[in-house]
């Protein structure tokens, strides 16, 4: 296993932001075995465990997904014993260090009831991933133009004292209007009104995103892989027995 980080000397609690969220701010949203933990499946797709290196983490992952199943998680390329890594992406983490945080008057507060608008922008603009719940978890804003939404941003993982930024999209006809950059002022308004420090992650070949955030008070802290593993062992069992 590896991760490559940037502070890679010391430990934070941003190494693991979703095992923190899980085990914090977010229990209640929580189907936890042991060291290892997930999200509600209808809330979002995210599987954490207390420390990638700990069998003992990967045994009671494969508890909490079951014979053959699968579980996204960080900062893993190469499998242990008994997994399998399906695919592999790279991504960066970015914390606000001079950011501009700001309420927008023209921003909404959106809930249950917008779910499926929020889905059908997000499937339009693939802000990465967002369920049926995922409202749920913290404040999400957006902006509509003539009754219809066309940006959004909001809160996701929220480990003690941080909370990260995510669904940052705009639609297609309306970017280069700087209706993102409100979002994210606006979102981060209400997490530094709580006394928390905003974060966010982004696919590490999306460079404008990057560009962006950098621009507006973010700075690059870590880059890291983002797996999906499957569970084998089980069935290399059933094979033999």
């Amino acid at each position: 296993m590896s991760v490559t980080a940037l502070d890679a000397k010391s430990s934070h609690i941003l190494d693991n932001p979703a095992w923190a969220a899980l085990t914090g701010p977010h229990a209640h949203f929580a189907e936890r075995i042991g060291h290892a933990a997930r999200y509600h499946q209808d809330v979002a797709p995210f599987h954490a465990v207390s420390d990638e290196d700990d069998p003992r983490a990967w045994d009671d992952l494969a508890a909490l997904v079951g014979p053959g199943g699968t579980a996204p998680v960080r900062g893993v390329t190469e499998a242990p014993e008994g997994w399998k890594v399906v695919r592999t992406g790279y991504g960066v983490q970015l914390v606000d260090t001079g950011l501009r945080a700001e309420p927008d008057s023209e921003t909404v507060r959106l809930g249950l009831e917008d779910v499926p608008e929020i889905l059908d922008l997000v499937a339009r603009t693939e802000p990465g991933p967002y369920l049926l719940r995922t409202v749920e978890m913290g404040t999400y804003l957006g902006i509509r133009h003539r009754g219809r939404l066309i940006a959004l941003a909001g809160e996701r993982l929220h480990p003690p004292g941080w909370t990260e930024i995510s669904a940052v999209c705009t639609d297609p006809a309306y970017r280069g209007r700087g209706l993102a950059t409100r979002l994210v002022r606006a979102v981060a308004a209400g997490i530094k009104d709580r006394g928390e420090r905003p974060f966010l992650h982004a696919r590490a070949d999306n460079a404008n995103a990057i560009r962006l955030y950098e621009s507006i008070g973010f700075t690059l802290r870590r880059r890291t892989a983002f797996s999906l593993v499957r569970q084998t062992a089980a069935a290399v069992l059933e094979e033999t027995a």
